[in-house]
C-alpha cells in the first residue's frame, strides 16, 4: 500500500509505575512499531490525570500519546503487547488521516468562500459610491 495511514494511540499506565519503567515501556513500544515498519511521529507523556472511573482500583493514571504512520500491521502487534502488559491499564487506537483530510478540505472551502465574499464587497461598495456621487 503506497498510502500511509496515520493513527493516534492513547494509553493509560498504572500511576505506581516509576519514571524509569515508564520510559522503558515507551521505548519498547516505539521499537515494536519501527520493527513492524511504522514510524512514530509523536510520542508524548500527557502526565498524571484523574480517571473518569475507577480502573483496577485506581483513580489516577499516567496518559501517553503516540502518533504513528504506517500500514496498520504494526498497530495489531502494538495492541497485542499492550494487552499483555501489566502496567498498561487501558488503550485506544484511532485512525485520524481521514478526518484530517476532511478537515483540511473544509478549511480550504471556507477560505475560498471567505475570499469570494471579501472580493465581492469592495466592488459593491465602489459601485454604491459611484452611484451616490452621480446623484
Amino acid at each position: 500500500m503506497a498510502d500511509k495511514r496515520v493513527y493516534e494511540i492513547l494509553f493509560i499506565v498504572d500511576p505506581n509505575t516509576n519514571d524509569e519503567d515508564l520510559a522503558r515501556l515507551s521505548e519498547s513500544l516505539q521499537q515494536t512499531i519501527t520493527e513492524q515498519g511504522g514510524v512514530v511521529t509523536k510520542a508524548e507523556n500527557l502526565g498524571r490525570r484523574t480517571l473518569a472511573y475507577e480502573i483496577n482500583h485506581r483513580t489516577e493514571g499516567t496518559y501517553m500519546l503516540f502518533e504513528i504512520e504506517g500500514s496498520g500491521r504494526e498497530i495489531a502487534e502494538l495492541e497485542r503487547r499492550m494487552r499483555v502488559s501489566d502496567v498498561v491499564m487501558r488503550f485506544m487506537t484511532v485512525r485520524v488521516d481521514r478526518e484530517r483530510k476532511r478537515a483540511e478540505k473544509l478549511r480550504e472551502r471556507r477560505a475560498r468562500k471567505a475570499g469570494r465574499r471579501a472580493g465581492v464587497r469592495p466592488t459593491n461598495a465602489a459601485a454604491d459610491a459611484a452611484e451616490s456621487s452621480e446623484g
